[in-house]
């Protein structure tokens, strides 16, 4: 990148700022009043930005044993070792958790107690948060600390703090992974925590990622300082000799509101999570982002793609086409037919942390093929039409991991196998826009998800469309012994009213041909706000903020229990359901009750649902300004110049 380059593209993009009003000074609201955020919590940085050359990932020495690709028939060592670790610690949380659960005619100590060396018996428990943008970030975030015991007030009755701890695994895609990755790129800190400390919180978001982080107010020359850090870190990685895309830029923006670093953390890495000391004792549960292949030529991805995962050790897939697995750490290096060539250097610092986010979120093919439904003048729509089908053409609009390192790997099943480069996108564009795909793996042996959703399927709520993605595509081939419990069809969702409430799939395991996990079905519902903002709404005020989360956190314990109050004890019965199965164990009555409640008896009712537009449960909390219900066209108009820009320039 040559400095008249990068000058011609800053002065481009600070003149649509200012054409667009994203350059103003900005003056934060106050927060809305909330008991769950007002706390002053400070977050836990980690020091573990371990990257050897910033943002640009670097070729060196190879350590003695030279990293090799692995077959996905089992799960990869490290991930063996680690779930001794970790199920054992679930043990204390869970027995804490059903004790206060209320489950009458169980006990729970007693329960716990008798199979607590035998944690294979025990349940195995997975939370999902879905994307969405901001508004699955915020939204799961409040499902999150919901579940999270070190939250204030979270254990008291009718809450369900301690499942977080109770649980083996914690998925995120697009927003739910900047969700899941702020809190571990934050040494696994509180979500109170992101958002309120001593110094200022994390998740700012009163300024717009093309605006850059609040320093005392937002100036013009903060805005170029911004923007020469983030175009200078992305032209250190081109200069390395790596190819770049839209989703660099974009993985580096999303740093500076999501990672608790002045520079927006260009050296934090995904596989540093590893290393970090609550991870390795097994104190919390392993972090998963998903992300979707996409092959040459192709803008609309189908159920069929292949669907890769990013764990602290690995990226890979257990999809039957790559059916295989990478180190994490040395991604960029040259792999071909799953070894390291002798004549290869090793690569550290391409998994960076943004990078990886940016990658499970690379919303811009979406954007071409949803601009008609935009409220945008057609003038304005032709043009971004325009543009972003220029970038789609040169297949820029997606996260670039060249070198592949699945080159030459598989050859029979895997169609990337003869191509160097290796392109994914935002992991829910196969419609799966819950990460379930990496729970139901049976090596994982997951017994419960509780699926947080956030999507936006119909006016910006809910309907359920993830789940039938995930169902439909269990039933291909490519599902790969993967087995999902059958959900209805999205009319049946909205009819019944299952996208209102808490509802179970999966209750009778005897109706699947193989172990299938539950699925306790949390959608987004107006609680107390509604937070059904545009995915594509790009600031949000304190105020606004707050009052997002707290939905979230009233949606996952339905108003702590007041919609109601035999909702706790089935969480419960929920986590204990498959444990109870193996270990031969009745099923208390209590249970039988909620399962008669929650759980879907399959009942369909397909005719075509009047227009949602669901109400308050309680009171609604009222909000200081701000971009509530509406998508902001000049935020996207502003993002579609810049990215343009860079296309043309890199």
């Amino acid at each position: 990148m040559t400095f008249q380059s990068l000058m011609s593209l800053k002065v481009l993009v600070l003149l649509t700022l200012a054409a667009s009003g994203h350059a103003s000074t900005f003056i934060p609201r106050d927060n809305a009043p909330n008991h769950h955020l007002t706390a002053n919590v400070a977050v836990d940085v980690r020091a573990l930005p371990n990257a050897p050359n910033g943002y640009a990932p670097k070729r060196g020495d190879c350590p003695s044993d030279r990293p090799k690709i692995r077959s996905a028939s089992t799960l990869s060592p490290n991930e063996t070792s680690w779930l001794e670790v970790r199920r054992n610690k679930t043990v204390d949380p869970m027995r804490e958790l059903l004790g206060r659960l209320n489950i009458a005619g169980f006990d729970a100590a007693g329960y716990i107690a008798d199979h607590a060396q035998n944690s294979s018996a025990l349940p195995n428990v997975a939370i999902a948060v879905s994307g969405g943008g901001y508004r699955a970030l915020m939204n799961g975030g409040g499902a999150l600390q919901a579940f999270d015991s070190r939250e204030e007030n979270s254990t008291s009755s009718g809450h369900l703090g301690g499942l977080l701890q109770s649980s083996t695994y914690l998925a995120g895609l697009s927003g739910g992974g900047w969700l899941v990755g702020s809190i571990f790129l934050n040494n696994f800190t509180l979500i109170s925590g992101l958002l309120n400390r001593t110094d200022g919180s994390v998740w700012e978001f009163g300024n717009s990622i093309l605006q850059g982080p609040a320093k005392g107010g937002i100036q013009l020359l903060d805005t170029a300082q911004y923007f020469d850090e983030v175009f200078n870190d992305v032209g250190d990685k081109a200069d390395a000799g790596f190819n770049t895309s839209i989703t660099d830029y974009w993985g580096r923006t999303l740093s500076y509101q999501l990672i608790g670093a002045e520079d927006g953390g260009p050296a934090y890495t995904w596989s540093s999570i590893a290393l970090e000391d609550k991870l390795i004792s097994g104190d919390t549960p392993l972090p998963l982002l998903v992300a979707d292949g996409r092959a040459p030529g192709v803008q609309l991805v189908g159920g069929n793609a292949t669907v890769y995962e990013f764990n602290p050790w690995e990226f890979g897939t257990f999809d039957p086409t790559t059916f295989g697995f990478a180190p994490l750490e040395y991604l960029g290096s040259e792999f071909s037919g799953g070894v390291l060539p002798s004549n290869k250097e090793c690569v550290r610092g391409f998994d960076n942390a943004g990078y990886v986010m940016g990658t499970s979120s690379s919303l811009f093919n979406q954007l071409l093929l949803q601009v008609d439904g935009e409220d945008i003048p057609d003038v304005a729509k032709n043009f971004v039409k325009k543009i972003l089908s220029a970038i789609g053409q040169d297949q820029n609009d997606i996260a670039d991991y060249s070198p592949n390192p699945f080159y030459g790997f598989h050859n029979s099943s895997n169609e990337n196998s003869q191509t160097q480069r290796l392109t994914l996108v935002d992991g829910g564009e196969d419609l799966q826009n819950i990460p379930l795909h990496p729970l139901i793996q049976p090596d994982r042996h997951v017994d419960v998800i509780f699926a947080v959703d956030s999507s936006a399927d119909t006016s910006n709520w809910p309907n359920g469309t993830a789940l039938v993605a995930t169902y439909e595509r269990s039933l291909t081939d490519i599902s790969n012994g993967t087995s999902f419990p059958a959900v209805p069809g999205q009319n049946t969702f909205i009819n019944l009213g299952l996208n209102t409430r808490p509802t179970f799939f999966g209750c009778n395991s005897s109706n699947t041909t193989s172990p299938t996990p539950l699925i306790v079905y949390i959608p987004n519902f107006p609680y107390v706000f509604h937070s059904n903002v545009s995915t594509f709404d790009l600031k949000y005020n304190n105020s606004e903020r707050n009052a997002i989360v707290q939905n979230g956190y009233e949606s996952a314990t339905m108003g702590n229990a007041t919609a109601e109050t035999q909702w706790p004890t089935c969480v419960g019965c929920a986590i204990i359901s498959r444990s109870l199965e193996r270990t031969k164990t009745n099923v208390p009555d209590v249970c039988q009750q909620c399962f008669q409640t929650h759980c879907w008896d399959g009942t369909v009712n397909n005719t075509a649902p009047p227009a949602y537009v669901p109400t308050t449960k309680g009171n609604e909390i009222k909000v200081q300004g701000g971009v509530v219900g509406r998508i902001s066209a000049s935020s996207l108009a502003a993002t579609v110049v810049i990215i343009a820009v860079v296309a043309a320039i890199f």
